[in-house]
């Protein structure tokens, strides 16, 4: 193994982790002029139903190449098997092959201006003058690697749930929790099984596949993604997937890969150092309660952080770098906690999650929910419809709806 060093001159940010929150901000700031270096993982690809609005497809300007499929409805199936169907009028649910997605999004920071290394974040340090020095292990190919070191006026962690840099930067981080996701791809079927609707989302709540998450079937065209989330210790991802592919008709469905990862459930209550370093997308836990959608709120948690940086880069008051979270949950922060308390009351016990599912027949829910989903916002447009929904909810928390 070498010791490098890459430049002794000083990048203007150095970006650790190239996902859909990394490569948005390196995108950014290559724009703006700013020598940026995206530093990446080889071989990584986060376990993820690979679902984004069209909110996202047009904010970001992703092309509709990236597009592997669209579904068209989702369907909740409760604990005890009933499922209520929920057609998406007035749009879709996207979805993208995270391989192939987070690539392109890598190959655009690039194109923009920043330069790609490949590597692994090893830690932070300073030099005399107190500059930022980040320490990483840059793989040349499968069998050589080299340690090496930049310097940078200014880092951004979007290094995954588990982040090494904000484990070393903010405190805040150590007290982060996460659910545990894993699914698997596999290839959709030529011949569609009773079970299986290759342009349906399936979203099942039984506590058998998940005790206090849920548990996904999510059609990409060629592939499906089969998964499950969880927070139990010792709850078998692995063995509820199995079951769930035996239930939609997809056990001998060839599988295409593997992968499972810790997903933050609530954002970190702080995202910068107040010197010269701030998180974005699952380091700062910028991953939805209760949906686990993460994708969206990542790339505009990079574009945040990425604008956080130029006002920091300008005027030199790390102050600003306190942006990034404050406009996010500005932004999103209501949503979130909403989600969260739906979480926490109708996911704990398969009784509620019944009543859950049997709420979602209801059509202004089914309305509501798609436009939150699509927009990215609460909807206020329809007052009567907020106040059937809070009604008909009491009547099920009460017991008095039969589920």
């Amino acid at each position: 193994m070498r010791v490098d060093t890459i430049d002794t001159a000083v990048f203007d940010v150095v970006v650790v982790g190239g996902g859909p929150a990394g490569a948005t901000a390196a995108t950014a700031l290559a724009q703006r002029g700013r020598r940026v270096l995206l530093l990446d993982r080889a071989g990584r690809i986060k376990p993820c139903g690979g679902a984004i609005p069209p909110k996202l497809v047009e904010e970001f300007a992703i092309p509709a190449s990236l597009l592997v499929s669209c579904a068209t409805s989702a369907r909740m199936v409760s604990p005890q098997a009933r499922s209520v169907d929920m057609p998406i009028t007035g749009g879709y649910v996207g979805m993208v092959d995270r391989e192939i997605f987070d690539e392109w999004l890598r190959e655009r920071a690039a194109a923009s201006g920043a330069t790609r290394m490949t590597g692994s974040f090893d830690s932070l340090s300073r030099d005399a003058s107190g500059t930022a020095v980040v320490h990483f292990r840059r793989t040349e190919d499968a069998n050589e690697a080299s340690r090496c070191s930049v310097k940078a006026r200014l880092v951004i962690g979007a290094d995954g749930a588990r982040s090494r840099v904000a484990r070393q930067c903010i405190p805040a981080a150590s007290r982060a929790s996460f659910v545990f996701a894993y699914h698997e791809i596999v290839r959709s079927p030529l011949a569609e099984p009773e079970r299986f609707d290759g342009m349906r989302c399936e979203i099942h709540y039984r506590g058998q596949l998940s005790p206090d998450f849920y548990a996904w079937v999510f059609p990409h065209g060629e592939t499906t993604s089969v998964g499950v989330g969880s927070a139990v210790r010792g709850f078998s991802l692995r063995r509820a997937v199995e079951q769930l592919r035996r239930d939609a008709g997809l056990d001998a469905a060839q599988t295409m890969r593997c992968e499972g990862a810790p997903i933050p459930v609530r954002p970190l209550s702080r995202w910068d150092n107040g010197r010269d370093v701030v998180l974005a997308g699952d380091a700062a836990g910028v991953v939805a309660p209760a949906s686990g959608e993460g994708i969206y709120y990542a790339m505009t948690g990079g574009r945040l952080a990425a604008e956080a940086a130029e006002a920091y880069l300008t005027s030199g008051d790390a102050r600003v770098l306190r942006s990034a979270r404050q406009r996010f949950l500005r932004l999103h922060g209501r949503v979130f906690f909403v989600l969260r308390i739906m979480q926490r009351f109708w996911y704990s016990s398969d009784r509620r999650r019944e009543r859950f599912v049997s709420l979602c027949r209801d059509p202004d829910v089914q309305h509501l929910t798609w436009e939150a989903y699509m927009y990215k916002r609460l909807v206020r447009s329809r007052p009567l419809a907020h106040a059937r929904i809070f009604f008909k909810d009491l009547l099920h928390l009460c017991g008095v709806v039969p589920p």
